[in-house]
This record gives C-alpha cells, structure tokens and sequence, in this order.
C-alpha cells in the first residue's frame, strides 16, 4: 500500500466500507446517494465516521505485526510460524510480509484520520463545532498513536497531514524524528483539549477517545523524550482524574465479559483500546490473537484454529518473581486452572480448561500464552468463529501510569522518593508481590516488562535503552527451548544497532526512491 495512495482511504470510503465497532456504538446509516458533501450533516454521521477508526485500520497491523515487533523481536515470545521467526533472530529484510503489512495499516490509519480531520471542519455545516471538534480529535489521535509506531520501529518517516496533497506526487522524503513527535504532540493536545472525560461520554461512547486517553499518550511521549516534568504532570493528571482504577484481580481485565465493554462499571482499568467486533461486517474487524496464541490440539477455540504458533519464550517465564499473580493471566503452564474458559471435549463444548498437568509438552517451552486466548464460544455469548474474537486490544491502561509517573519521578535512575515509590508499589500490590521501599534503574523496566507482556510493547522500552546497554539486554536473553528433562538447547542472539530499527519496505522503495535519501525537515503550515 503505497503511502501517497492512501488517499483512497478517505472518509467516505471509510464511511461506506465501515462497520460497527460495537453493536449499540454505532447504528449503520444508509448508503445511497452519499457524498463527503452530504454526509456530514447530523452528529450520528460524524460519530459514525470517526467509529471505523477503531478496528478497521489497525487489522493488519493487530494481526501479527503488533506481537512479532513488540514481543517477539524483544524476546518475550519464540514461534513456530515461517512468516514471523526472522523477527526472533533479527534477520529481516524489506521484503518481508509483517514489515509490509504493519507499514500499510498504520499509514491506511493515517490516511483514514487524514480524511476526517481536514473534511469535517468545512463539510459538516450543521453540526455544533464542539461535535466537530470532538470527532477531529479522535481522528488527531489516532494519527498520533500511528505514527508514534511509526518513529518508534522506522525512525524518520514520512509525515502526511492531508493525503490529497499526495495523491499525484509520487515522491514522498521521510522527515526527521524530531518533527514526527512535533506532530504527534501538536495531535495530542488538540485531542485532549477538544475529547471529554470517560465519564461525559454516554453509553458505549465510553469507549472513545478521552481526555484521559490524550493525557496518558501525552505523558508516554514526554516519557520518550525524557521529559520528566511533563512526563510526571500529564500522568498524575490521569491518576488524580478519579476517572481510572486498578481492577481489583489483574486477570479480570483480560476476561471477555470485563474486556468488551469499556464502561467504568465493568472495566475501571482501561483508558485506550483497539475495539474488536464479530457481529457486523466481515473480515478486518475481528480479533486474530487467539487463533495465533491458544495451544494446538486442545480444542480451545472451537474451531480449526488454535495453532500455538506463538509462545512464551524461557526468558520471559524466569524473569517472574515466585507469587505473582499476573503470571497465570498472562502464561498458561502445566496444570494452571480456567474454570471460566470453556473448549471443546468429546464434540460438546464445557466449562473449566485445565493446562496438562504431566508436562506434556504442547510447545517447546511447555507453556503457552494465555492473554487474549478467551476459550470456544460458550463460554463467550455464543460468540466466536476461525479467527475470530471479539475481546479489545488494550494499548493504554491505568497500571502504566502509575509506573510512567514513578519513572518521571525518578527521572529513569534509581529513586528513594515515597510518591515514586507509592506508585510503582501500587501496580506490584495487585499482583500480589512484596512492596518496595526503594527502586533501582531496572526495577521500573521490569515491572513494566511483566505487566504489558503480550500487549506489543517491551520491544519499544528496550529500545529507549542506551544503545550499550540494549544490546547487551538482548545478548543475554534466552531464546532458546526446552530439550529432554530440563535440558535447555540454548540461542542467544546478538542484534546489531541498525536491528533497533525495521527495514522500510522493499516495494515503497521501488516506487518511492526518496525513503532511501536522509530525512528532511518537516514544514508545519
């Protein structure tokens, strides 16, 4: 998908390809005689458009890329899928299918916000601004979370602020890092400036963008930039917004009946999610991980999926200290219990999965990844199908601002202040494990580790790592597997500094020679 023709991803193709991101977020519109000119005319057309941002876009990119660049590149997960193992071993090269596909969704996500935010401000006439801008600020936002992958996994990028500017010139350059975060703060702000609280919203609205969800973007970003004093402001903004909790049980936030509804009755913990759908549309709404993650052979999914092509690599499993309770919500191993997680047995689906007790080795590391694997459709409402779940991908949680305001705090190094370590002991007393009374430089990074495992994000914080340090990291990882007994068949991998940073797609090259050249400023109008 070349970037300067995603023009044809414009809000009235979004418009008349989208579907639902909820059964009650959004009520399909006709589709006759529309056009951008016309659309726009009613506050149910605008919340309309901008709901498509919420899945649509992002499949691609949620469907392997997120897993194999944020957790399997970091060593938190081996594999026995063809497409994805260079990610492990660090030999990846432009031509490579989840390079393509992640590049292609976040600039399809780009181009989707492009059309909004430069046609609603003029198209739509008869709507109150405060709608308008609203909306603006959803799609500003998810401009921004696109591109923050963007920076984060190629660097210098091109930045496009209205695809129609594009469409006839081929020769798009990349621009530098730093004018890509210009951008994604200039989005931030007007996003948090323009969304309402969580609890202004009605209904399943609850689940768009918040001022809440801006300000935690915003405090990661500042955290990025080593900002520490916005960093730490934006984040306690959040904490002290009363709009946000810890749900009491860590594995509660990944259970479907808690997960599919982002109503602060039922989930207090998530501030952003991608939202998954099985009910309305077809292929691109859905969630894919379970068909990726849940064990081969034990009948999980109901389906004929369930390849357990994906599993927790060695490293992971040791780094977990003995009691924490966010091991089994995140790992299944030998005779971890579901009690409400059904599968199929005998040809009838039932209750209570239990991971085999006698080592049986369902992967080489004889455990399997149990987040986002929700079971057959029983257990689900009915609901489920190949490939197909309905359980949100959480991007931003209440649990990563406490740690994002305790590393503010201690400014990235070592700490004895009590709010810093107030905070980080807030998220390791759900988890059940022994509070601390100070915190050393790494203690933050592994926390953040264990907490956000299987949710695309270890890759980045290693990466924030001094270039030394990040290399040695990864050198001494275990990416190996489990052999006879407690043999281990040891592979340790050793990235090179140009690894931090993906290789642009062979194809874009092709046709736009410019992503080859060094990055230019960006002009802002």
């Amino acid at each position: 998908m070349k970037i300067y023709n995603s023009i044809k991803y414009t809000a009235l193709v979004a418009i008349l390809t989208m579907v639902s991101c909820k059964p009650e977020f959004l009520e399909r519109v006709p589709e006759d005689a529309l056009t951008i000119d016309n659309y726009y005319s009613s506050a149910k057309a605008l919340d309309a458009a901008t709901a498509v941002l919420y899945n649509v876009p992002w499949f691609d990119f949620n469907d392997k890329a997120i897993w194999s660049y944020g957790d399997l590149m970091a060593g938190n997960m081996l594999t026995y899928d063809p497409q994805v193992t260079s990610f492990r071993s660090f030999e990846i090269t432009g031509d490579n299918t989840r390079v393509m596909e992640g590049w292609r969704s976040l600039f399809n996500v780009i181009a989707h916000s492009n059309g909004i935010i430069n046609d609603l401000p003029t198209k739509a006439k008869n709507v109150e601004k405060a709608q308008v801008n609203r909306c603006v600020g959803e799609a500003r936002f998810m401009r921004a979370l696109a591109y923050f992958y963007l920076v984060r996994l190629w660097g210098p990028v091109p930045i496009i602020e209205n695809n129609s500017e594009k469409i006839y010139d081929a020769q798009v350059p990349r621009n530098n890092v730093e004018d890509v975060y210009k951008l994604i703060i200039k989005d931030l702000e007007f996003a948090e400036a323009n969304c309402p609280a969580k609890s202004a919203y009605g209904g399943a609205d609850k689940a768009r963008v918040t001022n809440g969800a801006a300000r935690t973007f915003l405090a990661k970003v500042y955290l990025y930039q080593k900002n520490y004093p916005k960093a730490l402001e934006k984040a306690e903004q959040v904490i002290n917004s009363g709009e946000y909790s810890l749900m009491k049980e860590y594995e509660d936030i990944f259970k479907t009946e808690n997960n599919v509804t982002l109503n602060p009755a039922v989930n207090t913990e998530t501030i952003f999610a991608f939202l998954w759908d099985i009910d309305n549309g077809g292929w691109g709404v859905q969630n894919t991980n379970q068909a990726y993650f849940a064990p081969y052979g034990e009948n999980i999914t109901g389906f004929a999926d369930g390849w357990g092509s994906a599993f927790p690599s060695l490293d992971l499993i040791k780094a977990y200290e003995a009691g924490d309770k966010r091991k089994r919500a995140t790992i299944m191993q030998a005779g971890d219990v579901y009690p409400y997680m059904t599968y199929i047995k005998n040809g009838s689906e039932v209750s209570g999965y239990v991971y085999p007790p006698d080592n049986k080795s369902l992967t080489n590391t004889r455990s399997s990844i149990k987040k986002y694997v929700v079971g057959s459709p029983a257990g689900n409402k009915g609901k489920g199908g190949f490939m197909r779940t309905y359980i949100n991908g959480n991007i931003f949680r209440i649990a990563e601002v406490y740690l994002i305001a305790a590393e503010a705090i201690a400014k990235g190094g070592a700490s004895s202040d009590a709010k810093a370590i107030g905070y980080f002991n807030t998220v390791r007393r759900r988890a059940g494990l022994i509070e601390r009374t100070s915190l050393l430089a790494d203690d933050i990074f592994k926390e953040r580790r264990i907490e956000l495992a299987f949710e695309g994000d270890f890759w980045y914080d290693i990466c924030r790592l001094d270039p030394a340090k990040r290399v040695e990291l990864v050198r001494n990882q275990e990416r190996g597997i489990y052999g006879p007994g407690t043999t281990i068949y040891s592979t340790k991998v050793t990235p090179k500094e140009k690894d931090f940073l993906l290789p642009v797609p062979a194809s874009e090259i092709i046709t736009n020679p410019k992503l080859n050249e060094p990055a230019v400023p960006y002009i802002f109008k």
